[in-house]
């Protein structure tokens, strides 16, 4: 039973005090040009249903579900509404209601807590690819038909979280990751079983299965050691499980994951010097980095020691990836993708650049399809770091 129509906290709601600065920042916005495909509008819509009885018709449930759940109209907000806490609650009642997140897509998520059967499922995406029968408007770059060797603990000083989709389609990334803790002087541990962190699955509304794999994931690092995080999604998640769990023990978790950029900037003095040329490189900001953990700063640090650092000029505005967005609406990540690139075109004509840093596998396999017709590749920044040290 439902104590109200979306269990909303009322106060969070009446923070919004429909100034607007939030528009500009919204993706959805941004392409459509409607109100209602705002955070404001979205907002709006969600006191109607909860304080003035309106129904959950088909065309609240569009508005709720085409937003990116980018975030980034929060950092633009003088009112510190928090949307991304408002948006998930809402998705959760209506995921509940099975209003949202139908069957087939429960079932694919539920293949993200099955890391066997997740590697096995890439494995086979990645044969299909090479015999053509995955269809290209999926938007998935070419996955690997082999990895590298499952990384080992060398100690106790950091863990090193591997999840699912990274460690399926870009374990690569954790290697180098691996490469440049070492190269620090520090040790890592990595867990015992690669695990899901939940990501997905709270975009989607899907709280009890979030909360089940929080658990996991938390037991599988016990102890006090840092938590070092590589994707920006995972990052944002982890880093939530005080609010998602709502225990002590998940608060205490939740202090303790650190990104990688983040954790790799604090001692890039400790880093050798680059063996390579210094490159050019442009940085493209992932929404769970840039404006859920606030982090855009640390990457720059870390990117600057091995490379000449080049912004884009859309204040950090979303590319459309989402996490499952870019598949489930696939039209309108596509026209945000569009914003991105042309972004990308003017940094890349002012100064002509042949790497893209992205610290998000979503992000960076939304781009890559695009990027490749203009003879740019999209590499995690770790990964561009540790190639120029030589540690790969």
């Amino acid at each position: 039973m439902l104590d109200s129509p979306l269990n909303l906290d009322t106060e969070k709601l009446s923070a919004c005090v429909s100034c607007g600065l939030c528009l500009p920042h919204c993706p959805t916005f941004r392409v459509t040009g409607e109100e209602a495909y705002s955070p404001r509008g979205r907002i709006d819509a969600m006191r109607g249903v909860e304080l003035d009885g309106a129904p959950i018709d088909d065309e609240f449930v569009d508005f709720m579900e085409t937003c990116v759940q980018c975030r980034g109209c929060e950092p633009a907000c003088p009112s510190n509404v928090e949307f991304g806490s408002l948006m998930e609650q809402t998705r959760a009642t209506l995921a509940t209601a099975q209003r949202i997140t139908p069957r087939w897509q429960r079932a694919g998520f539920a293949v993200l807590g099955r890391h066997r059967l997740l590697l096995a499922g890439s494995t086979l995406l990645a044969l299909g690819q090479r015999l053509r029968v995955v269809p290209k408007r999926l938007g998935l770059t070419q996955l690997p038909l082999r990895r590298p060797p499952a990384l080992s603990s060398t100690g106790g000083d950091v863990w090193l979280y591997t999840g699912c989709v990274m460690d399926a389609w870009q374990r690569a990334t954790h290697h180098s990751t691996a490469a440049l803790i070492s190269a620090t002087g520090a040790t890592f541990a990595v867990p015992e079983q690669s695990g899901c962190c939940g990501a997905l699955h709270v975009h989607a509304g899907l709280h009890d299965a979030t909360v089940a794999l929080a658990s996991k994931t938390m037991a599988s690092m016990p102890g006090e050691a840092p938590i070092i995080v590589n994707s920006a999604g995972c990052g944002a998640a982890l880093k939530d499980y005080g609010e998602i769990v709502g225990s002590a023990a998940a608060h205490a978790f939740a202090a303790r994951v650190v990104d990688a950029n983040e954790w790799l900037a604090e001692r890039v003095e400790l880093l050798p010097e680059p063996v390579s040329p210094r490159r050019t490189v442009l940085v493209q900001d992932p929404c769970h980095l840039r404006h859920v953990q606030r982090i855009d700063a640390p990457v720059r640090t870390l990117l600057s020691h091995v490379a000449d650092v080049v912004e884009l000029d859309d204040d950090g505005l979303c590319c459309g990836a989402g996490g499952a967005f870019s598949v489930l609406q696939p039209e309108l990540a596509k026209e945000i993708r569009e914003r991105k690139l042309a972004s990308i075109d003017r940094a890349v004509t002012a100064t002509p650049v042949a790497v893209l840093a992205s610290a998000n596998p979503g992000c960076s396999m939304h781009l890559s399809t695009s990027l490749e017709e203009r003879d740019i590749d999209v590499a995690h920044p770790v990964d561009i770091v540790a190639e120029s040290l030589g540690l790969t």
